[in-house]
């Protein structure tokens, strides 16, 4: 194989990932001697540099098989290295790698790391659990591809303290892997560090020359360590004193809220520190996080905008500390849909953050979570294959920093799956989410934790999106219990947690129940966060939707103008919420015969998803849908016709002309067509519409109602088609 894909295929436990990590650049950064170069070996020819080696498990198919991706590497990589521990002997996955590499028919090209454990403790009493060799390891296969009972005397390196060390283990697997003599390497390693050290000796006598330079440089960045202490010192102080407030003895008996605690903290900043721009930059921005995470938007806002005028003054300019701050103004601007300005800010984060040394690893981790916001806001603006782009970027530079297994992947892999459902495969999204909850699951020992809940709960709601009910209820009623257990029993998450299940009781079915549970959410959630958050907004909505499920229409559309009201308090301008809001309340209206609102309804949020989307985005589509219907309903047909299939074309190149609101489109247009007389070319489309609708497990049986209504009317003779159907609108 002189054009491998793979030089090696790495083999190892999650618990392993550093070590994994130091030989994965060890190996790539090797240069073989320029004498072996292009000799040939058992191996083929030796390369200028052993680069590619794959290390990366980013697909694990189900829970018993290895993914594709990981089969097609293992068939590409000409040698297999497995790090050896307790953990590895441990690991299923590690043990399935080393089967399918043995089936390869290359088992003399494993070679393995001992980074801790014992070889062959199983055969030492009392020592079982120190044995670092997998079991597939031990034994050779038999003629059918199984384990046999003949044993094995793997090749291995030793890194333990006291063995090898870590030089001459690296070159052992190198010696290995290229099919090289072992001491050739280790003489030509010696030789190149006798080269360095006359080399080092050679500029310590040049560098005297430099020395004055170098202690000015060195003073110059002993004071911009001091500054940067001095700004740490009085932040720190500053955040005490004002969560000293809270205290019984300062606040002389009144209980005082966060919300307060942040007023009186802003006001101080104002009156305090006008003239310290890096501390007061710092501190606004450190108070309007806390305020946006309370929901408090124009406070926040405020706050963030006062902290980016200072930071622009020549005392307070720090790029490290202005990418951040454009970051956390991303988050910001996103959560009140300005989408244009907040992707302006994340990007200027990301310039920032990328102009930066790649050795600063602090700098490295802020850089993956811009990424990871820019993702999210792509994706909210529609943008599905460039937001996927963007989450991958956050995925490969997480892996380089922290290994295959790690909170902040997992967290990226939620919300790649999330991604992945909004552009409509969901059945593609569901494994990466299951994988994510593993992974949450790994590192959390399955104990209490709030982003292993919140990834239960993302699991769940896809499961209930999908039609798996069954299980989505059991997850939703895991995540709900481990909130409780982390939060207590009065807590915003908790509510969600509520919410979440009330939806699962609502899709089995149980109305009452499902009722009963959103109510008890939006009295928590009213204790707790007052009248106007957008938690609170939300569980109105959703309260809204079983309410028109148990059929009191009027009912519902008095909650969801609940709703609509605490959102145009939260966001002053347009939002998609708004919109949301506002198409569902005209849906509705149509349904009870109110035209004249639902047009006017109908009509605003469609205008509004334009603005903040643009006019193809497959929201501005679903606003077009319920305009076709009310217009259906009006016998508008020629009207009914040109919304319907302006959400046709929009629907067709972003989620395909198989997808269900893309034959929902179509039954709306087919209506308008019978409408106008064409029967014979509206009734094929009708007829393929609800086939669509009727196989597609993801579509609320509403819809297909709506669109066998439709077809049974133009066969019933009836020349005016009349929205008689009762449907809902989608989440």
């Amino acid at each position: 194989m002189d054009s491998p894909k793979y030089w090696a295929f790495l083999s190892y436990s999650h618990r392993d990932a550093k070590w994994t990590g130091w030989l994965h650049r060890a190996l790539e950064s090797y240069r073989p001697p320029k004498t072996l170069v292009g000799t040939r070996t058992a191996r083929g020819a030796v390369p200028r540099r052993l680069a590619p080696v794959f290390r990366d498990r980013e697909e694990l198919a189900t829970a018993t098989d290895l993914g594709s991706i990981l089969r097609q590497a293992l068939a590409d990589s000409i040698c297999q290295i497995v790090v050896c521990s307790p953990a590895a002997a441990k690991s299923r996955w590690v043990n399935e790698e080393i089967l399918a590499f043995k089936r390869l028919g290359r088992e003399d090209r494993i070679f393995c790391l001992i980074v801790d454990g014992e070889p062959n403790a199983t055969d030492m009493p009392g020592r079982e659990d120190e044995e670092c060799f997998p079991p597939a390891l031990r034994f050779h296969l038999d003629a059918e591809g199984n384990l046999s009972d003949r044993r094995t005397e793997p090749i291995a390196a030793d890194a333990r303290p006291g063995k090898d060390g870590k030089t001459n283990a690296k070159l052992k697997l190198i010696a290995g892997v290229l099919a090289v003599n072992f001491d050739l390497l280790r003489r030509r390693e010696q030789t190149r560090r006798n080269r360095r050290l006359v080399a080092i000796a050679t500029a310590a006598s040049a560098g005297m020359v430099f020395a004055s330079g170098l202690a000015a440089y060195a003073l110059i960045q002993r004071r911009a360590a001091e500054r940067q202490a001095e700004t740490a010192r009085q932040t720190t102080n500053f955040m005490i004193d004002l969560f000293r407030i809270s205290d019984p003895s300062e606040a002389r008996g009144n209980s005082i809220t966060a919300r307060e605690m942040l007023d009186k903290g802003a006001a101080r900043i104002d009156r305090e520190l006008a003239t310290q721009p890096a501390i007061r930059a710092t501190l606004l921005d450190t108070v309007g996080t806390t305020y946006m995470g309370l929901g408090l938007y124009p406070q926040a806002r405020r706050l963030m905008d006062g902290a980016l005028q200072a930071r622009q003054g020549k005392d307070a300019k720090d790029p490290l500390a202005l990418s951040l701050l454009q970051q956390h103004r991303g988050d910001l601007l996103m959560r009140q849909a300005q989408y244009e300005p907040a992707e302006a800010a994340y990007r200027q984060a990301i310039a920032l953050q990328m102009a930066r040394p790649k050795d600063d690893r602090d700098n490295q981790i802020e850089l993956t979570k811009s990424l990871h916001g820019l993702g999210t806001l792509l994706a909210e603006k529609g943008q599905y294959a460039e937001a996927d782009h963007t989450l991958h970027q956050a995925l490969t530079l997480q892996h380089e920093l922290y290994g295959p297994s790690h909170r902040e992947i997992a967290t990226t892999l939620k919300d790649l799956a999330r991604v992945m459902d909004a552009a409509g495969d969901l059945n593609g999204a569901i494994p990466v989410m299951r994988y994510a909850v593993t992974m949450q699951r790994e590192l959390n020992h399955n104990e209490p934790d709030p982003a292993l809940a919140e990834a239960i709960n993302d699991l769940a709601l896809l499961l209930e999106e999908r039609g798996t009910y069954e299980e989505s209820e059991k997850l939703y009623r895991e995540a709900l219990a481990m909130k409780r257990r982390v939060f207590g029993e009065k807590h915003p998450e908790v509510a969600m947690g509520l919410n979440n299940l009330a939806a699962a009781l609502q899709d089995e079915g149980d109305l009452e129940h499902a009722e009963s549970t959103y109510r008890e959410a939006l009295l928590m959630q009213r204790a707790l966060l007052g009248q106007v958050h957008p938690d609170v907004a939300l569980t109105l909505n959703n309260l809204a939707f079983v309410q028109s499920d148990r059929g009191n229409l009027r009912d519902a559309l008095a909650t969801e103008a609940e709703a609509l009201a605490v959102y145009r308090k939260l966001f002053t301008g347009d939002h998609p919420d708004v919109a949301r809001v506002l198409n569902r309340m005209g849906f509705w209206q149509t349904e009870i015969g109110d035209y004249d609102q639902a047009d006017h309804n109908l009509q605003e949020a469609l205008a509004m998803r334009r603005r903040l989307f643009g006019a193809s985005n497959p929201e501005v589509a679903s606003s077009l849908i319920h305009v076709a219907i009310l217009q259906v309903a009006l016998h508008h047909y020629e009207a009914a016709l040109a919304s319907a299939r302006g959400a046709v074309d929009i629907f067709t190149p972003a989620l395909s002309a198989k997808h269900w609101k893309t034959a929902l489109a179509a039954s709306a247009e087919a209506a308008a067509l019978a409408g106008l007389g064409r029967s014979d070319e509206a009734e094929p489309m009708l007829v393929s519409s609800v086939a669509i609708l009727d196989k597609d497990g993801f579509a609320p049986a509403q819809y297909h109602r709506l669109a066998q209504g439709y077809l049974d009317e133009l066969r019933a003779g009836r020349v005016h088609l009349a929205h008689t159907s009762r449907t809902a609108s989608s989440r």
